[in-house]
């Protein structure tokens, strides 16, 4: 299901929900905190060396912003993005993806940072202290592109599917500019992996009950270009059996069923509405902020003839 692109205006700077502008909150506290404490962030971020004992750096880290301009683009983001999916998957799924993501995220990082410190033997990456809210602005990006895939968000006409591959493609080119780039890399990719991994596996439909997104749209190829789809796919497929404990083919040829009663994830029609949903959220949301500035406008208007 197709829908307009979003047009400019003020009405992005509008609507905010209540638990966004609560992590938000979250985010500039942190960024205060570690700015007028700065030894806080020895406890806060993720200091792989560090982070046994203090392994609840994994959920913190992800809160710190240790610039000014981290805090400025994810909370923006945050409060933007936000209001695109909240309202589609309800406050407890939206909170709950973030905290999932979030933490697996930094365990991957962890790993990863542990891993290059045995390969390389190199300290930095056992101390250098990781942090931000990057990666689960990556999954954001990632749940946009599962619940409206062909809007297009940006005056480029740019599609909602293929924002967390440009975001990935972005970031690895940054990084070959940036000596720091071990600080939000690993974080940005880690992020898109794993909120992938979430939405098309695990993810549970209330409606349903169901878990994941079998839609082929949302097929791990569906982030490369379509040249590269058939080299893909054998790859992820893998991985599929190792989540799913099946192939597709086994899959298609049991027709989605057994007994009679859908296979857990295995729904592509609620995926279809999942879409849906999320494109008539955006439309209902867009027609109210166009209204209200219709209203302010026409208000304008009037008390300037009344002054006149």
């Amino acid at each position: 299901m197709s829908s307009p692109a979003i047009p400019g205006g003020t009405g992005i700077f509008t609507g905010f929900t209540r638990l966004c502008k609560g992590l938000a909150v979250v985010l500039v506290a942190g960024h205060i905190v570690v700015q007028i404490l700065p030894p806080a962030l020895t406890y806060l971020a993720l200091i792989p060396a560090k982070t046994i004992p203090f392994g609840w750096n994994l959920i913190t880290a992800g809160y710190i912003e240790q610039s000014i301009y981290g805090v400025v683009v994810s909370t923006f983001c945050l409060l933007v993005m936000g209001k695109l999916l909240e309202p589609v998957w309800g406050s407890k799924e939206f909170l709950k993806f973030i905290f999932i993501v979030n933490f697996l995220t930094s365990l991957c990082v962890f790993v990863t940072a542990i891993a290059l410190y045995y390969i390389t033997t190199q300290e930095n990456y056992l101390y250098m202290p990781i942090s931000g809210f990057q990666g689960v602005l990556a999954g954001f990006l990632v749940g946009i592109k599962q619940i409206i895939p062909d809007q297009e968000l940006s005056v480029l006409r740019i599609k909602a599917k293929w924002f967390p591959s440009i975001t990935l493609l972005l970031a690895i080119a940054a990084s070959f500019f940036t000596p720091d780039s071990a600080s939000y890399l690993p974080t940005i990719i880690f992020g898109t992996y794993v909120s992938w991994i979430y939405l098309r596996y695990l993810q549970r439909k209330q409606e349903t009950k169901l878990r994941g997104d079998p839609n082929d749209d949302f097929a791990f190829s569906s982030f490369f270009p379509e040249i590269l789809r058939p080299v893909i796919d054998p790859v992820a497929s893998i991985f599929h059996r190792m989540f799913c404990g099946r192939s597709e083919a086994a899959t298609d040829e049991q027709g989605y069923t057994l007994g009679g009663a859908p296979l857990p994830g295995s729904d592509p029609i609620e995926a279809s509405r999942r879409r849906e949903r999320g494109a008539r959220a955006l439309e209902e949301r867009l027609a109210a902020e166009r209204l209200a500035a219709t209203r302010s406008a026409e208000e304008s208007k009037k008390d300037a003839a009344e002054n006149v």
